[in-house]
């Protein structure tokens, strides 16, 4: 969790209670693999979906371990997941906050479908310092990328 906004560290139990409060009500949560290594599925982070269904909207919040970063694998997860919000849960729209620092995420965001939307100015702190926080959206109606879901013969 260094430099994506927190002034203290977090203990490991605190972040496990958080984790479990978000699995409970209507979330909707990943676990990913790194499936590269040719040996059994290795657990490599967490994707979640927290829903607003009156709306047909949902947040999108991922967590990768560091050594499974630079790889593609936010990427692709964001992408299964955006597949996933418009041919299951058939919500509208995803939108998701990242630190305008954080400059692979916003790659990696751009390249399975989000934009940017807006920007809260000092909203967050990077390594201790302030910075902006980056409101990105991804549209159903703007998504091209192919289904592994309403398309199962698409390789996943």
């Amino acid at each position: 969790m260094i430099g994506y906004g927190r002034q203290a560290p977090e203990s490991l139990d605190a972040r496990t209670e958080g984790m479990r409060r978000q699995q409970g009500g209507d979330n909707i949560r990943f676990t990913l693999y790194d499936l590269t290594t040719g040996g059994e599925p290795t657990p490599a982070g967490v994707a979640t979906l927290l829903p607003d269904h009156s709306v047909r909207c949902a947040e999108y919040v991922v967590m990768l371990g560091n050594e499974f970063r630079g790889h593609g694998l936010g990427t692709a997860a964001t992408r299964l997941v955006l597949d996933y919000a418009w041919h299951v849960t058939n919500l509208r729209m995803v939108w998701l906050s990242v630190l305008a620092p954080n400059a692979a995420a916003i790659r990696a965001y751009e390249n399975a479908g989000f934009q940017p939307a807006g920007r809260l100015r000092q909203a967050g702190y990077w390594r201790g310092k302030p910075c902006d926080e980056i409101i990105m959206d991804a549209l159903a109606s703007d998504f091209t990328g192919l289904s592994v879901i309403s398309d199962p013969a698409q390789p996943s």
